[in-house]
């Protein structure tokens, strides 16, 4: 009690600090922390991992013959979700002294082997990129294509010019490094990131004053040296500049038996860019008229939906119940020898589904998605998950998916009750609540690191990871749904308002099946979907930033809205044509825009990545292309099963039944 007392008053504190200062001295931070250099501090850029939009299979920096740190690789910390993205950052050799142009001898490598050779000239056509990083800031390269200024993040291995065999390698980079004058005065800072929340007092300012890193940019080229002169020197001897590009015939060829040497170049350009605006080069994404076309179709969609629900509930739900209770007992059952439709199954609708328990398990699962992907866009949305923090993203998602099993668990253990009357065998459901979809995870990723595993690549995840990874399911996720389904089997059931027959109505014979309309109907919530999946899946893949979450957030509450709509118009066509068995089909109803989510997942594999290369790359692609499809039916499907069951308990509840 007192440990509570204490860190309430703690928070009290800060709380009133924030918000009694003054708001012309402050600003919120959502990236690292931020760090003032003095005049020639020196500072080390680091590596990540080499990356393809070919293979999209990553590989270490250091499994090229590059220049090691004088001190050894040392690998950065890295969170959960870096190592599940399958990045690799370690340090490098490459120095710099702020506001110090130098050109800079770095090593030359020994004699290339056969070996290497090969290994350099398949990264190189298969278009690996280097990604380095200075300050938290991925280096930035422009080329011009067709009359435009093109950003990439990282620079190329190495290159073939057109026409030609030979490959060259990349082996001087010429820097160019932003930096912002920081004067130290009347400013508070708030930063949340990699280290954490802190607060910059002014008393700390007067000693940061120096110079902030606001860009990092890189031009790379090749270059023939003369490797027996160049070995004479030391690391960081100083060289003569090289202007890049240079002539095909001064350029390193990538050849057996040749020594490598590289070298780099650095200039330091003063800026303008503060440093709270120094991501905006990276996240600035083109293409907002597409978004509010987009948004404004699904809106046009809900509106035309919501008329057909209004129509069901204002006109013939509501004048059907009308006159049906106007009249009187002996009147009502003469009635229903003549009446037809959803008034005629009274005493089945609420009869028990097949396969209760997997349905139980199925919308506890999607509650638990959906809840873990609208509290992540939303604080994505708010800043709070900067793409300075790598794989923070992930991590967050991971961490509110595990803590939401407790809602999963009371939600799918609320049903079962519900649907047997009693709480009986809640343990056993619960257990197959904590282990469906993480199940469904584990098997796919365990067959993809398998592949990646045989192309020793650093995408595969590490056994230790695979242990923390179960680790913190059967610590935290399974506990929680336990917890959460002991909960809902002490909560009262849902009391269905009608009773329902012992022996079932035999279902009149349709023209047609009725999964043909269930199926149909996800085409209405995937054309709101799918203009965002193409962005969601150009960043994936292409390696482009995404941080529009503010229009992801509109795009995800429209795409709940429609799925809910499409759901009640569905099973009210089913019930309107005697068919009870409305369970499943609602579930499906929504759920099934997972089909055209995959399908269209495959159409962007053959048609917009065409680039991609080999079988193990479109391997990993569908394999997390139907994990992404798997979660979408599952959250979907919930939101139109809950919403589907008030809709059925809210008619049925307003019929008089002796």
């Amino acid at each position: 009690m007192k440990t509570f007392k204490q860190t309430s008053l703690l928070l009290s504190i800060t709380l009133s600090l924030l918000i009694l200062s003054p708001t012309n001295n402050a600003f919120y931070l959502p990236g690292s922390y931020m760090h003032t250099y003095s005049q020639g501090e020196s500072i080390f850029a680091k590596v990540n991992s080499l990356t393809s939009i070919e293979t999209e299979l990553p590989f270490s920096y250091y499994s090229l013959p590059y220049c090691k740190p004088q001190n050894g690789i040392k690998k950065s910390a890295e969170n959960l979700g870096e190592l599940l993205m399958g990045d690799q950052i370690d340090n490098s050799p490459y120095q710099f002294h702020i506001n110090k142009n130098e050109s800079l001898y770095l090593c030359t490598t020994n004699p290339l082997s056969q070996e290497e050779v090969k290994v350099l000239r398949e990264r190189s056509r298969d278009l690996y990129q280097v990604n380095m990083i200075l300050d938290n800031l991925p280096v930035l390269r422009f080329t011009e294509q067709n009359g435009m200024m093109i950003q990439w993040t990282g620079f190329p291995i190495g290159y073939a010019p057109a026409g030609s065999e030979q490959y060259y390698i990349i082996n001087h980079l010429r820097f160019k490094i932003f930096v912002h004058e920081y004067e130290g005065s009347n400013v508070e800072i708030i930063s949340t990131g990699e280290e954490g929340v802190s607060v910059i007092s002014e008393t700390e300012t007067d000693k940061m004053s120096g110079y902030q890193i606001v860009g990092f940019e890189v031009i790379p080229c090749s270059v023939k040296r003369d490797s027996d002169y160049f070995s004479k020197l030391n690391m960081y001897g100083k060289i003569d500049p090289v202007l890049c590009p240079v002539e095909i015939e001064r350029s390193q060829p990538i050849k057996e038996n040749e020594k490598i040497t590289f070298t780099y170049d650095i200039e330091f350009v003063k800026s303008d860019i503060k440093w709270p605006s120094r991501w905006d080069h990276y996240l600035k994404m083109d293409g907002d008229k597409i978004h509010w076309f987009s948004i404004m179709n699904s809106v046009m969609v809900i509106l035309f939906l919501a008329g057909i629900v209004f129509v069901i509930f204002l006109r013939t739900v509501r004048r059907d119940l009308a006159k049906y209770e106007e009249l009187d007992k002996e009147t009502q059952a003469q009635m229903n020898e003549e009446l037809s439709g959803w008034k005629l199954i009274v005493g089945d609708v609420f009869r028990e589904p097949q396969n209760p328990k997997l349905l139980c398990v199925m919308v506890g699962n999607g509650v638990q998605i959906l809840g873990m992907g609208l509290v992540t866009i939303v604080f994505a949305a708010l800043g709070f998950m900067s793409p300075a923090s790598r794989g923070m993203l992930l991590t967050g998602m991971i961490v509110l998916y595990l803590f939401l099993g407790i809602g999963s668990g009371f939600v799918g253990i609320l049903i079962w009750k519900t649907l047997k009357g009693n709480s009986e065998n809640w343990k056993s459901v619960s257990w197959s609540i904590a282990c469906f979809f993480p199940g469904i995870c584990f098997l796919v990723l365990t067959f993809l690191n398998f592949v990646l595993w045989g192309s020793k690549s650093t995408g595969a995840l590490p056994i230790s990871l695979f242990f923390t990874l179960f680790a913190l399911w059967f610590c935290i996720s399974v506990p929680l749904t336990l917890i959460g389904g002991f909960l809902g089997s002490k909560k009262p059931e849902i009391e269905f308002p009608v009773r329902t027959n012992q022996i079932p109505r035999e279902i009149p014979e349709r023209k047609y099946p009725s999964w043909l309309l269930v199926l149909g109907a996800g085409t209405l919530p995937f054309g709101t979907l799918f203009i965002e999946l193409f962005f969601i899946l150009t960043s994936i893949w292409l390696g482009r930033f995404y941080y529009v979450f503010g229009f992801l957030l509109l795009v995800l509450i429209l795409l709940v809205t429609v799925c809910a709509e499409v759901a009640v118009v569905l099973t009210y066509m089913h019930l309107c044509v005697e068919d009870y068995k409305w369970w499943w089909k609602s579930f499906f109803a929504s759920g099934s825009v997972a089909i055209y989510v995959f399908l269209y997942s495959v159409n962007y594999l053959v048609f917009d990545l065409r680039s991609l290369s080999g079988p193990v790359s479109a391997i990993l692609y569908l394999g997390y292309s139907l994990i992404m499809s798997v979660a979408i039916m599952l959250s979907t499907g919930a939101v139109g099963f809950l919403v589907s069951f008030a809709f059925v308990h809210y008619l049925f509840s307003s019929v008089k039944i002796d």
